[in-house]
């Protein structure tokens, strides 16, 4: 082969995308009119630094003199955690099941699908907003908004993880005569129990950070103590919270960890 074709054949293999070069500066422009109208500018920037060290600065020391309504406010959150916690994988175990195309017919894991798609469209604060003026201000508006969280995902994971699954083993069971629920449990669940688990442990983790924001919304936890030392310009007290938050995110981290290390 000649120099001549071979440079014709270099040429050939990087030739520039000449398609993806205009997308890519199409970006970059709609990038600099979406800032241009959101008002994102250096100046604002600069400034909100300086605002942003002056606040911190009244942070701190954190000031943890009133620990019995930190203390409250954390138990209140974990207990919204857990509760919403159970009661949201108890549910999501038959929802994902129904939702698996694999082992469900179409008329039922079409709807299931679809309610799962509106349990992860709304956001878990929209939710407590809604059930904050359904049942009222409280924990009970927590838990509930931290269950259908837990369902849209939980369901939405373990639905998938079922229709991975090999299904020799669905059909070795099925041969044997056994009904709907020996299936399920002896060939489908067995398969994705350790991923469920996995799901839990997230979700549980998940909850507890969520459960510290939805008491902003009056759903009860810690979320809303937080939300009260703000309008107070207790800042030295909302530092003591947000330590308090962090402990208590990392402890629950700590634990799922070795959790999950035992399971392997």
């Amino acid at each position: 082969m000649s120099d001549a074709t071979l440079r014709t054949t270099a040429r050939r293999a990087f030739a520039p995308d000449w398609g993806m070069r205009i997308f890519g500066l199409l970006v970059l422009v709609y990038l600099v009119y979406a800032a241009s109208q959101l008002d994102l500018g250096f100046g604002r920037l600069v400034t909100g630094l300086g605002e942003g060290a002056r606040f911190l600065a009244r942070m701190f020391p954190p000031n943890f003199e009133r620990w019995e309504l930190l203390v409250e406010g954390l138990l209140e959150s974990i207990q919204i955690a857990v509760l919403a916690t159970v009661i949201g994988l108890v549910l999501s175990l038959p929802v994902g099941l129904m939702a698996a195309r694999n082992i469900a017919p179409w008329w039922l894991s079409g709807p299931v699908r679809a309610f799962i798609a509106v349990c992860r469209s709304l956001h878990y604060v929209i939710v407590a907003i809604l059930f904050v003026k359904a049942v009222g201000f409280g924990a009970l508006a927590g838990v509930f908004a931290l269950v259908v969280a837990s369902v849209g995902f939980v369901s939405k994971l373990f639905a998938e993880a079922v229709e991975e699954i090999s299904m020799k083993q669905v059909e070795a069971v099925r041969s044997t005569g056994a009904g709907t629920l020996a299936v399920l449990l002896y060939a489908v669940l067995p398969q994705v129990a350790s991923r469920f688990v996995g799901f839990s442990l997230y979700q549980l983790d998940s909850n507890l950070r969520n459960s510290t924001l939805v008491g902003i919304v009056g759903a009860g936890g810690i979320g809303g103590t937080l939300f009260a030392a703000f309008k107070r310009f207790d800042y030295d007290f909302v530092s003591a919270i947000l330590i308090a938050i962090i402990g208590l995110i990392l402890l629950a981290e700590l634990i799922s960890g070795r959790i999950r290390g035992a399971m392997r």
